[in-house]
C-alpha cells in the first residue's frame, strides 16, 4: 500500500516499501566476533559478554550485531530464518526501538538466542532474544543522555534522555526520546503485460520519495521488590508527525509522460499501559501475571496530483483504530526432576480502518469503505524440560480458540469470520559432547496469523493504472519447522526445513475495472524452504574474523510458474579490540540474485559497513563513528513475474551514510521491570 512507503521492512520475505514496491526480507546470517564463552545449550545459543572483547563495543545493538545468528540493520534485530522475532531485556518486553541503543555494552551480562521456542510463546514467534543486564542497585539518582546524528542523503538527528532515581525498594523512572529522521528513496518501475489483444503493454512509473517524519516517546512508570515479591507499572505515549512526497511520473506504453506528485499527511498517537506481578512461594512456585492495554490513532491524507494535465487531483483520507486487552498467567515449577510450566495468555483485539476516496470517478472502481475487525483469544500452554547428564529434553503444547469477527460498512462477513480451534505441539533434543561441541534437533508446528494491515478489504489509489490493496480472504498459515543446530570448536552449523501451508506472498494482477488497472495485494501460497549456514571463527589476539557462507532454497509454484531459484551468501566480519579503549569493526558481505516467495531480488556482489569507537571518563562517556554501505554498493532491485504480469522495479536506498554516537551515564541503572508482554504477537500484528 501506499502508506507501507513510509514503514519499516517487517517480517516474511516481502513487504511493500515505496508504491508498487517491495523489500529484501532474507534473514541472513550476520556472524561476527564470536567469542569462546558462546554455548549451545539445547535450542538456545547463549553468549556471555563480560571478559570479552565486545564488552567495551558501544552499545547493547553493537554487541547484538557481532553475535552468532543475529543481523542489525538500520537498528532493527532479525535472526537467521526467522520472521517473528521477540526482543526481553531483564524479562520485560522491548517496547521502544531505541532501547537497545540506550544500554552500554559494558553493562549486558549475558544473551540469549532461543532458536526453538516453546509453548509459551505464540505461533508467529520464531526466535525469542533474551538480554540479561549486569544490575548496579545504586541508590538515589541516575542519568543516561544519548545524542545519534546521522547523515545519509539527508540529516537525521535523535536525542534520548533517561532518569531514574532508587530509594530502598522502590525504583521511579522516566525517560523521552525525540527522534527526527529524514529519509530518501530514489527507483522506477516497469510492468509489461499482454492487454487487449496487444502483444506488449508498458505500464511504467518513477518514484523521487522523500520522507521526513518527528517521533517521540514518553514513558514512566515504578517497580517495587521486597524478597520474592515484586511489582511494577509503566505508562507509555507516543506521538508521530510524517510527510510523505512522491516526486515521479508514471506512462502507458509510447502515450506522453505524466509528471506526478504524491503527497501523505501522517499524524498519529498511542498509548500503552503494562503491570506486571511476581511472586515465589513455597520456595518453588514462581507466579508471574502481566497485563497490557494499547490504544492507537493514525489519520493519513493523500493527494495525487498530475500538473500541467486534464487529470483531476485524487483525495483520499483514512483513519485506522485499534484497541488492545490482554493477560497473561503462568506457573513455574519443578516436576519429574526438571522443570514445568502451565499458564494462560487471553488477548481482546479491535481494529477499524475507515477508508474515504474523495474523488468521484476513482470511487467507481476504488470505493470507501468502513472495515471492522474483532479478535478474541483464549490460550492455554505446558512445557517441560530436563537435563539428563549431557541430554536436554524439552517438550510443550499450545491450544487456543480464536473468535474472528470481520464486517464491511457494518454488514458481518460471514465468509472471512470464523472460530478456529488451533493445537500446536513443540519438541527439542540436545546432547552436549563437550564443552566444544553441540547438538540440537527441534520441531515445531506453529499457526501465523498475517498482520492486520494485510487482511484490509480497502483499496489505495497510487496511479491512473495501479492499485494496492490487502486481502481480507488471507488464511491463516499453517507452518511445520525442523531445524538441526551444531557447534564443534571454532565451527558452526545451522540447517532449517520449514513447510509452510496458506502463507502469504505479494502478487500483481489485472483488476476487474472499465480501463487497464494493475492489483498488487497478498494472496495464500503454499512454500517449503531450506536454509544452510556454516560459520567459522577463531579469534587472533586483538583480532576476531568471522567467515561464513550461506544459502536459501525455496520450492514454489503458482499458476504454473515455479520460484526456485537459490541465493548464496557469503559475510567476512572483523572485530579489533586495540589498546586504551579503542575498538573498530569491519564488516564485509554478498549475495548472488534469487528467489524469496514471488519475487527475485538482484545480486549484491560486495558491501562494506566500518565503525570506530572510544570510551572515555572512566567509561562514562562513550564516542563512536559509523559508515554504513561505504561504497554505495548494495543492490534493491527486485522482479516479479504473476499472472502474466513481469515487474522490473528499480530502487535506490538511502543506505550509505555515516553517524555518530555520543552516550554519557551518570551513575546509570537499568530499569529492573520484570513484566513481559501479555500479547507480544498481537500487538506485532497490529
Amino acid at each position: 500500500m501506499l502508506a507501507a512507503a513510509i514503514a519499516a521492512a517487517t517480517a516474511h520475505a516481502q513487504n511493500q516499501e515505496t508504491a508498487d514496491s517491495l523489500t529484501l526480507g532474507l534473514q541472513e546470517v550476520v556472524v561476527s566476533a564470536r567469542q569462546p564463552a558462546t554455548k549451545l545449550v539445547g535450542s538456545t545459543l547463549v553468549s556471555t559478554i563480560p571478559g570479552s572483547n565486545l564488552a567495551d563495543l558501544g552499545s547493547a545493538l553493537d554487541v547484538l550485531a557481532q553475535l552468532p545468528m543475529i543481523k542489525v540493520q538500520d537498528d532493527a534485530v532479525s535472526v537467521i530464518g526467522k520472521s517473528g522475532v521477540e526482543i526481553y531485556i531483564d524479562g520485560r518486553p522491548m517496547r521502544d526501538d531505541q532501547e537497545l541503543q540506550q544500554i552500554l555494552s559494558s553493562n549486558l551480562k549475558k544473551v540469549e538466542l532461543l532458536m526453538a521456542p516453546g509453548a509459551a510463546y505464540s505461533g508467529t514467534t520464531g526466535a525469542v532474544l533474551k538480554i540479561t543486564t549486569r544490575r548496579n542497585f545504586v541508590q538515589g539518582l541516575s542519568l543516561t543522555d544519548r545524542l545519534q546524528l546521522q547523515r545519509r542523503r539527508k540529516w537525521s538527528v535523535m536525542d534520548y534522555l533517561g532518569l531514574g532515581y532508587r530509594a530502598g525498594d522502590w525504583e521511579l523512572f522516566v525517560n523521552a526520546t525525540v527522534n527526527h529522521n529524514n529519509t530518501l528513496i530514489k527507483g522506477g518501475t516497469t510492468n509489461t503485460l499482454f492487454y487487449d489483444g496487444n502483444e506488449s503493454v508498458v505500464v511504467g512509473g518513477s518514484q523521487h520519495n522523500s520522507y521526513v517524519a518527528t517521533t517521540g516517546v514518553v514513558k514512566a512508570g515504578f517497580n517495587y521488590a521486597e524478597g520474592r515479591q515484586s511489582l511494577g507499572a509503566y505508562y507509555r505515549y507516543n506521538p508521530e508527525h510524517g510527510d510523505f512526497n512522491n516526486s515521479g511520473s508514471e506512462w502507458l506504453d509510447s502515450n506522453p509522460v505524466l509528471s506526478r506528485e504524491i503527497d501523505k499527511r501522517i499524524r498519529s498517537h498511542s498509548h500503552l499501559a503494562a503491570v506486571y506481578y511476581e511472586n515465589t512461594f513455597a520456595d518453588r512456585y514462581l507466579l508471574h501475571f502481566d497485563g497490557d492495554f494499547r490504544q492507537s490513532r493514525t489519520r493519513n491524507g493523500v493527494v495525487t496530483s498530475y500538473p500541467g494535465s486534464i487529470y483531476a487531483d485524487v483525495r483520499s483520507t483514512d483513519i485506522r483504530k485499534s484497541t488492545l486487552w490482554a493477560g497473561k498467567l503462568y506457573l513455574d515449577f519443578p516436576l519429574w526432576g526438571g522443570g514445568f510450566t502451565v499458564g494462560t495468555q487471553d488477548c481482546h483485539t479491535h481494529t477499524s480502518l475507515d477508508y474515504r476516496m474523495l474523488n468521484a470517478s476513482v470511487g467507481q472502481y476504488i470505493p470507501s469503505s468502513l472495515t471492522d475487525a474483532r479478535q478474541t483469544s483464549a490460550a492455554l500452554f505446558a512445557s517441560w524440560s530436563r537435563t539428563f547428564g549431557r541430554l536436554s529434553l524439552s517438550a510443550g503444547a499450545r491450544y487456543e480458540y480464536v473468535d474472528y469477527d470481520f464486517k464491511v460498512d457494518g454488514r458481518r462477513d460471514d465468509e472471512i469470520s470464523r472460530r478456529d480451534h488451533l493445537l500446536t505441539p513443540d519438541f527439542s533434543l540436545g546432547y552436549s559432547f563437550n564443552d566444544d561441541a553441540q547438538l540440537s534437533l527441534n520441531y515445531k508446528t506453529a499457526t501465523v496469523k498475517p498482520p492486520y494491515s494485510q487482511l484490509t478489504g480497502s483499496l489505495s489509489y497510487v496511479g491512473l493504472h495501479e492499485i494496492e490493496g490487502g486481502n481480507p480472504s488471507l488464511r491463516d498459515e499453517r507452518m511445520h519447522d525442523v531445524q538441526l543446530f551444531g557447534m564443534w570448536k571454532g565451527f558452526m552449523l545451522q540447517a532449517d526445513f520449514v513447510r509452510s501451508i496458506d502463507s502469504y506472498a505479494y502478487v500483481k494482477q489485472l483488476y476487474p475495472a472499465g480501463d487497464l488497472q494493475l492489483l498488487m495485494h497478498p494472496v495464500n501460497i503454499d512454500v517449503s524452504a531450506l536454509s544452510l549456514y556454516l560459520v567459522w571463527s577463531q579469534p587472533v589476539r586483538c583480532w576476531t574474523p568471522d567467515v561464513t557462507i550461506g544459502m536459501y532454497r525455496q520450492w514454489l509454484m503458482l499458476a504454473d510458474t515455479g520460484y526456485d531459484r537459490p541465493i548464496f551468501s557469503y559475510y567476512f566480519d572483523n572485530t579489533f579490540s586495540l589498546p586504551r579503549g579503542w575498538m573498530i569493526t569491519a564488516n564485509f558481505s554478498g549475495r548472488t540474485q534469487g528467489d524469496m516467495h514471488t519475487n527475485r531480488f538482484g545480486a549484491t556482489w560486495f558491501t562494506m559497513d566500518a565503525s570506530v569507537g572510544k570510551k572515555f571518563l572512566n567509561k562514562s562517556l562513550t564516542v563512536k563513528l559509523s559508515a554504513t554501505d561505504v561504497f554505495n554498493t548494495a543492490n534493491n532491485d527486485w522482479t516479479m513475474n504473476t499472472y502474466g504480469i513481469f515487474v522490473d522495479k528499480r530502487q535506490s536506498y538511502d543506505h550509505r551514510g555515516v553517524s555518530l554516537n555520543v552516550i554519557y551515564d551518570f551513575q546509570p541503572r537499568k530499569s529492573g521491570y520484570k513484566g513481559s508482554s501479555a500479547a507480544e504477537a498481537e500487538m506485532n500484528r497490529l
